[in-house]
């Protein structure tokens, strides 16, 4: 359901924040399913303004992920809100509902299938250092620096 005030949320809702300091984990589904699961749709420009209010939540960032949004096809961590919400969801081992969130988009299937090996090993991470661990794997950085070691 939408939210219009931050007086509407829910005690105990899980926030997805771009700033938050912990990732979001499958041992967070618990919180999810008490809680609810909340993400602010608001432009990137203004990510450090919206974020800077309190929100009385558990904040919580998402892992290494790649847009398949139009606006922000390919580039990392640019998701939109409804890309945010469906990967969440696959983490938290909701696989049904980040489909149907993502099926009402063109590109919805593209995001998944861009992103399906690190949302699979995300979701089997036992803690959110494991989610952490798995993150490295998937980032292009990582993945540089590895392949200039070889030569």
């Amino acid at each position: 359901s939408l939210i219009y005030s931050r007086h509407q949320i829910p005690k105990g809702s899980i926030l997805l924040n771009p700033l938050a300091l912990e990732v979001l984990s499958p041992i967070d589904r618990f919180q999810a399913e008490k809680g609810g699961l909340l993400v602010l749709d608001c432009s990137w420009e203004r990510v450090e303004e919206s974020f800077h209010v309190k929100i009385p939540a558990l904040n919580r960032c998402l892992p290494y992920l790649v847009a398949a949004n139009p606006t922000n096809y390919g580039k990392p961590t640019k998701l939109s809100s409804a890309e945010a919400m469906a990967a969440a969801l696959y983490i938290l081992g909701f696989y049904d509902a980040a489909r149907r969130i993502l099926s009402i988009f063109k590109w919805g299937p593209t995001f998944l299938d861009l992103n399906r090996e690190a949302l699979d090993s995300y979701s089997r991470a036992q803690s959110s250092v494991q989610v952490l661990e798995a993150q490295r794997l998937f980032m292009p950085e990582r993945n540089n620096r590895y392949s200039e070691s070889e030569t």
